[in-house]
């Protein structure tokens, strides 16, 4: 779908269906003036004495034959001092989907009644665009399909203002809205890819192809140059799987910033988790093929970063591969020597994700003198019992970058909340024959597994580490998003790198 803004009114041009706001117990015509003072119909159009503009309501308005604007499409925002980018989100993914079930090949969304809302209409009209392409998002790869049949798609979406002023930060941000939804798309797809196509070589080629395309520097560690460098906890992940690992390494530097202080990403890549020798239950395993949404967050990163203009230098590594059982994989037992030189009794095999970080956050910090780390993975059913689907958790001791994750979040729609990362609870950690165990008891299993984690950083390291076991493909179903994979993360991920690390 093509993206436009055009600085003018919107009977000047062709259009035939325009997407307007309205907002609770106001009255719509008096709130769009300009638009209405062009098109007087609207005023008295039958269909509108019965919008109340709670959210998500829908009206659709049809003009008098002749009328160059054929339809109006009204989508209620609800009460204006309730009003938040959710609900804007979400009521822009209503009509936009309305116009796709209406067949309208095109359709202007007029951004004339939301100048009051207390956001600058660049924000607004940002989240308009991302929202709007994600609504019409499906992942239909393996369908099979009636060439004859084909599918209907809505060619282009126009913002219209006749605010001279804005022109340029509205055009400006509706770049940042494709983009970042582009980056969703991305993770998406990545996510919703059956485990016998998003493999860790096909994630390998994928990161190798981005970088042809948007100029990053990839790297690929291969399993001999792995074992060589001493990841034994990675490798006792790998030992069961037929596919050979990948060792991602993705580099966004443009001219100017490579030698720049980094934010690096950390994402866990499983491509699919039988959980090992301690093996799964059968029922609902085919999900496990999502357990690389933090790797696909990062993919989903530098996809936006591709349409970006951000001056920032950005690293995102991802270690890859399957969790399998067989003759060559780790027993519940088995003691390991991490790159870091310490020692893991690994006591349970599906606490596989932890394996696999430990040695790419000590590999990122010797590699980078960085900025800050971060890593995010689908880590621990625990967070999922303590949060729900629908919130990450954050682990950060470090409180202003904490509090940053938290708010880039909620400004985009990625909900987070803080958990502990105490000391006490690495004490059901300690091993009698090891430096550590990969698991405890199940009590605070999320805190446990994040101060696993906690004992490969480094004391200078700014590093927060996200738990996004809920959120990424097991979020409800809205208007943005229709199950499965969410693409959870990328937006927030964006922000920080758009903004950096604020001290």
């Amino acid at each position: 779908m093509e993206i436009r803004y055009l600085n003018a009114h919107a009977t000047g041009w062709n259009f035939k269906t325009v997407i307007i706001f309205g907002f609770e117990d106001e009255s719509l015509p008096e709130t769009i003036p300009a638009l209405t003072g062009e098109a007087a119909w609207i005023r008295e159009s039958p269909a509108l004495k019965d919008f109340s503009g709670k959210a998500k309501e829908i009206a659709v308005l049809y003009g008098p034959a002749g009328s160059l604007l054929q339809r109006v499409i009204v989508v209620g925002l609800g009460k204006r001092d309730k009003f938040d980018f959710e609900v804007l989100r979400f009521s822009t993914a209503t009509a936009v989907q309305k116009c796709k079930a209406l067949k309208a090949d095109g359709c202007a969304v007029n951004l004339e009644n939301l100048s009051r809302l207390g956001h600058p209409v660049s924000a607004l009209a940002e989240e308009i665009v991302c929202a709007a392409l994600l609504s019409l998002y499906s992942y239909d790869e393996f369908k099979t399909r009636d060439e004859e049949e084909g599918d209907f798609s809505i060619e282009e979406l126009t913002l219209f203002s006749a605010d001279d002023d804005m022109a340029g930060e509205i055009q400006a941000a509706a770049g940042r809205g494709e983009a970042a939804a582009r980056g969703v798309i991305r993770t998406r797809d990545l996510v919703n890819g059956p485990a016998n196509h998003v493999s860790p070589a096909f994630l390998a080629q994928t990161a190798q192809e981005m970088g042809k395309r948007y100029g990053f520097k990839v790297r690929i560690l291969e399993r001999k140059e792995v074992l060589k460098l001493g990841m034994g906890a990675f490798e006792a992940v790998f030992r069961g799987a037929m596919q050979d690992p990948k060792f991602i390494v993705m580099e966004h530097a443009p001219k100017g910033t490579e030698k720049d202080k980094p934010i690096v990403f950390v994402g866990k890549g499983i491509t699919f988790d039988t959980g090992g020798i301690s093996i799964k239950p059968s029922a609902k395993m085919h999900e496990m093929k999502c357990d690389m949404a933090g790797a696909g967050a990062i993919f989903g990163l530098f996809e936006a970063l591709g349409h970006s203009a951000i001056k920032r230098r950005i690293v995102g590594v991802m270690p890859c591969t399957d969790n399998m059982p067989d003759g060559n994989a780790t027993r519940p037992g088995d003691i390991v020597r991490t790159l870091s030189g310490k020692t893991v009794e690994i006591i349970n095999t599906d606490a596989e994700g932890r394996l696999v970080l430990c040695d790419a956050l000590t590999w990122a910090q010797r590699e980078y003198d960085a900025e800050a780390v971060i890593d995010l993975a689908t880590l621990t059913g625990a967070c999922v019992v303590a949060l729900g689907m629908e919130v990450a958790g954050i682990f950060c001791e470090d409180k202003a970058m904490g509090r940053q994750i938290q708010d880039s979040g909620e400004r985009v729609g990625d909900k987070f909340w803080p958990l502990p990362l105490w000391d006490l609870y690495f004490e059901p950690l300690k091993s009698d024959v090891a430096d550590m165990m990969n698991v405890g008891d199940r009590w605070g299993g999320a805190c446990n597994a994040a101060a696993f984690l906690k004992q490969f950083i480094e004391e200078n390291t700014r590093w927060a580490h996200l738990d996004i076991a809920g959120p990424a493909d097991g979020m409800k179903k809205n208007p943005i998003h229709i199950g499965g994979g969410s693409g959870f993360g990328v937006r927030t991920l964006l922000e920080i790198a758009r903004n950096g690390i604020k001290e």
